[in-house]
């Protein structure tokens, strides 16, 4: 399944690679890969296989669930489908509380001591997505565990949910991703090691190839 899903995603352009033209993060990080989950929405077969293999792994890592909440925003149509997958109840977190109206951060009907598994599209290094699990167990939900389309498989994601006390799975990750595209020439197998290292050490890589570059 990790090698399908990294199929799909790369067949779609949702990730692209150019370890040697690199993409620059929001946080200033360089990075060899993009990801744009909110693509497999675009296209129907990728978009009904991720919404069954959620729904799926859910049923496998985390058994009997009450209602599922999205993270805003690329989690909330993923979430969606997912639910609607299931038969269960949705609800979604916001980045931030509204400042008008009723003031909400979870919006949908909330009970407490529910169980809900959490719908991310994208691990990076996990700190949005438990925010948004924070904000689930101060409103008295039970987070059975969080699950995702893809993650970058960065350590500090690991520490940040098991500082957290909360489990995550992904349908494909990093490493499948870079065999898939290495295997079917996307990269070239010289530029594997340049990929790999990246991952060990995401916000120093740029500057790292950089200093190699005027070398």
């Amino acid at each position: 399944m990790e090698l399908k899903v990294a199929e799909f995603l790369l067949q779609i352009k949702a990730i692209k690679l150019q370890p040697n033209n690199p993409f620059t993060w929001a946080s200033g990080w360089k990075s060899p890969i993009y990801c744009d989950n909110r693509i497999t929405l675009s296209h129907p077969q990728v978009r009904t296989f991720i919404r069954q293999k959620l729904a799926q792994l859910i049923q496998e890592e985390f058994g009997s669930v009450d209602v599922i909440a999205g993270v805003a925003t690329a989690g909330i149509p993923q979430g969606v489908l997912v639910a609607q997958e299931l038969g269960l109840p949705f609800i979604y977190v916001r980045s931030k509380a509204k400042e008008h109206g009723t003031g909400s951060l979870i919006e949908g009907e909330v009970v407490e001591g529910q169980r809900v598994v959490v719908i991310e599209d994208l691990i990076s290094t996990g700190k949005s997505s438990l925010q948004a699990v924070e904000a689930l167990r101060s409103a008295g939900l039970s987070v059975a565990g969080l699950a995702a389309i893809f993650t970058y498989g960065f350590a500090q994601a690991d520490e940040n949910f098991a500082a957290a006390k909360c489990r995550f799975q992904t349908l494909s990750n990093y490493g499948a991703l870079i065999d898939y595209a290495a295997e079917h020439s996307i990269i070239a197998k010289s530029e594997m090691e340049l990929l790999s290292k990246w991952r060990l050490n995401p916000s120093e890589w740029g500057q790292n190839q950089a200093l190699k570059s005027e070398s």
